[in-house]
């Protein structure tokens, strides 16, 4: 084939990510929050840059530098958002303990097997590396579903279904932990789990004493 004939090569502009399409506002924050998590999932936090991350969205990273300082703010930033980080949990009060406990941990276990939660493995392993992540993680992911658990066990209380005694930090600290540390080691907490964990764990710890 001629030279005359050969199609031209894209320009290292157009190979870039020239699809992207002019988002703003939420739209576009989403995408970046949406990216970070993608990114750190499938590699690290130490492998974390704007480059690679404006890539993913479909951006150039001087978007990324006019909001964020530095990869880690962004990621806390995604973190922290409701819709694509981990917002307030919902109480589900369905009426009795064991569904209180099925539905938020269940819920909490689902969350964990999407790109947002596998995003989080990275940051739990490398505690003694990076402390104050590891602080941010339990801030906005694990103690939220605590404090609901606790609101759960105060209800069970009312109703007779547990021990006054029970409702504690340390108590209501044992489902969302399992929960983090199955996901740590398995990948995935299926539904049979989350199960076995409320009737094996939780149940006979609430329980009212005689």
């Amino acid at each position: 084939m001629s030279s005359a004939s050969r199609p031209p090569e894209p320009s290292a502009d157009s190979a870039a990510p020239a699809r992207a399409t002019r988002r703003r506002g939420e739209a576009f924050t989403r995408a970046l929050h949406e990216a970070v998590l993608e990114e750190l999932a499938l590699t690290s936090f130490e492998e974390l840059a704007f480059d690679k991350i404006a890539a993913r969205a479909g951006t150039g990273k001087s978007a990324l530098y006019r909001r964020w300082s530095t990869p880690k703010e962004l990621l806390l930033d995604a973190l922290s958002d409701p819709v694509t980080g981990f917002g307030t949990p919902v109480d589900p009060d369905t009426g009795s303990l064991h569904g209180d406990l099925t539905e938020l941990l269940g819920s909490f276990a689902r969350v964990l097997d999407e790109p947002r939660g596998q995003a989080l493995r990275p940051l739990m392993t490398k505690r003694p590396r990076h402390p104050e992540l590891f602080d941010e993680v339990l801030r906005l992911i694990v103690l939220p579903h605590e404090r609901v658990l606790l609101d759960i066990l105060g209800r069970a209380v009312d109703r007779g279904e547990a021990d006054p005694r029970r409702v504690t930090r340390r108590v209501a600290s044992v489902g969302p932990r399992m929960i983090v540390a199955e996901s740590m080691q398995k990948g995935t907490v299926d539904a049979a789990e989350v199960e076995a964990i409320i009737n094996e764990v939780l149940l006979p710890l609430a329980a009212s004493r005689g």
